[in-house]
């Protein structure tokens, strides 16, 4: 990859999570201010930065339509969306559909549930492998050299006393995850917050999605969320059935 692409990739992944000024965007590419500036203005006329009030670069709106476009191609999100937006709507929960996109975990759909939940996900945004449930049922799923590749990437970072903070503890319990046939997040990245995930499967009986269901601890305890857990594996049947699965969800 050219020097100038990997700068304008890396401008656009940094000012997508906050608006950032000139100096703060040369900072972080190491440049002199002069070619952050060529590259932002290069960027701006093609609608992928944008200059907000302040003078601040955010991410442009071109993007926004561009990422729009990659969603609605996503054969597995159409498919998936009118069943999540029931369980939403059902159990008033939060509900997530994870994509396995090359070594990675990615959400391609999120339905809200009652009420403002703060939480991480965001559509686009990679799953964390050893906090989030849709992303360790995925993994649990994986050949054990696909499992590894996963498991390299995670990084074991502290966020509560549920974390996983070591490749032993995760694989553990994604061992368990596989045995039992869903996945779940203790309060492992936001304390308040727990979920279940169960595994969505393809038409060659690969998992490549799940879907997992999200709520505040004090609504919902994992104990509540496992007593619903047929009707959430029902639900993952109906999107795997859709995606030309034959079988019956194990």
């Amino acid at each position: 990859m050219s020097q100038t692409v990997a700068r304008a990739i890396d401008i656009i992944g940094f000012v997508s999570h906050q608006p950032r000024s000139l100096n703060d965007v040369a900072e972080h590419l190491g440049v002199h201010k002069s070619t952050a500036l060529r590259l932002l203005q290069t960027l701006e006329e093609a609608g992928f930065v944008r200059k907000d009030a302040g003078g601040h670069y955010a991410m442009g709106f071109q993007l926004i339509a561009y990422g729009q476009l990659a969603l609605d191609q996503v054969e597995a999100r159409s498919l998936a969306h009118p069943v999540l937006q029931e369980l939403a709507a059902r159990y008033g929960h939060t509900v997530h559909l994870g994509e396995l996109v090359g070594d990675r975990v990615v959400y391609i759909d999120k339905v809200d549930g009652k009420g403002t939940v703060a939480m991480g996900s965001r559509i686009g945004l990679q799953a964390q492998t050893h906090t989030a449930g849709v992303a360790k049922v995925i993994t649990a799923y994986q050949d054990p050299a696909a499992q590894e590749r996963i498991l390299d990437q995670a990084t074991f970072e502290r966020y509560t006393d549920t974390t996983h903070t070591s490749r032993e503890s995760l694989v553990a319990d994604l061992r368990e995850t596989r045995a039992r046939g869903w996945a779940e997040d203790n309060g492992e990245h936001e304390g308040y917050i727990n979920c279940v995930a169960v595994p969505v499967f393809d038409a060659r009986g690969k998992v490549t999605h799940g879907i997992s269901v999200t709520a505040l601890a004090a609504v919902a305890p994992l104990a509540e969320l496992r007593g619903h857990l047929d009707e959430f594996r029902s639900a993952a049947q109906q999107i795997s059935t859709e995606l030309g699965w034959k079988g019956n969800t194990p």
